[in-house]
């Protein structure tokens, strides 16, 4: 039985350098699994669209796909525009079979990512003193996924023993101009901001200028196509897959994963 194509589908931005996220990640999850067939696309800007790749798939004659977003505040429903993309999918191609994976999601795993990319931020910067953290964000997502990235923030904080706050771009809840106020209202004064942004897209420039704006001594790097990230890519794709298998079984929900933070 051949593989379903997992496709992994990203927003896409203006800056055609976000966009190497995403190819990055298909090379290597090509290369980690060779016997599959492994596709990115953008939902709008960058090309190829996810209608090519669906296109392209169809005429090649793949009866299975398995989409993926690649979006790291969600954690169980997707946004409207991957909604809107499967219907479509299916309505184009109704002898295919597509399903549509849980988001990526603030999965624990991501803040040893987030603390590498912290602490070469802060090693650049030449900051030796920290007294406060900032947890930045693209969103709040979906109710669960903002659950999560509050605990999140909750475990980042207790691990480093520092204060953090939450902070996101899009208006859904405090800036990190207002977390990085907050926290100096408890007189903290060396505060540094962890970017939980898969790329360097507009949301991120604008959260990082505004957090220098409002005087933060270091603002990490997106998380980029980190193992960590290939690794929950895979774990989506596999239980998305079993949708498309009829055991005569009831759905599986798949268990969060609980991977420890390394240290800074």
């Amino acid at each position: 039985m051949t593989a379903p194509a997992l496709v992994m589908v990203a927003r896409g931005s203006s800056d055609p350098m976000v966009a190497q996220v995403t190819h990055q990640l298909v090379r290597c999850l090509s290369q980690m699994r060779p016997e599959m067939s492994v596709h990115g696309a953008f939902l709008q800007s960058n090309p190829p669209s996810a209608s090519q790749v669906i296109d392209q798939l169809a005429a090649a004659g793949v009866n299975e796909v398995v989409l993926v977003p690649l979006e790291l505040t969600h954690a169980i429903e997707s946004d409207s525009a991957m909604i809107e993309l499967l219907h479509r999918a299916r309505t184009n191609y109704p002898d295919l079979r597509f399903t549509l994976s849980r988001p990526i999601g603030p999965e624990l795993s991501l803040l040893t990512v987030l603390d590498q990319r912290l602490r070469s931020s802060l090693s650049q910067a030449r900051c030796l003193e920290l007294d406060g953290l900032v947890l930045s964000a693209s969103c709040t997502g979906d109710v669960r996924g903002s659950a999560l990235l509050a605990r999140r923030a909750r475990q980042w904080s207790t691990h480093h023993r520092l204060p953090c706050l939450t902070a996101v771009a899009d208006d859904s809840g405090p800036s990190v101009a207002q977390a990085i106020m907050g926290l100096r209202a408890q007189g903290r004064r060396h505060i540094a901001v962890g970017s939980f942004f898969l790329t360097a897209d507009e949301a991120f420039h604008a959260q990082s200028d505004l957090a220098y704006r409002f005087g933060a001594v270091s603002v990490s790097e997106p998380i980029g196509a980190s193992r960590e990230v290939l690794d929950l890519v895979l774990a989506r794709y596999a239980f998305a897959a079993m949708d498309l298998l009829d055991f005569g079984f009831d759905e599986v929900a798949e268990p969060e994963r609980h991977l420890s933070v390394v240290g800074a």
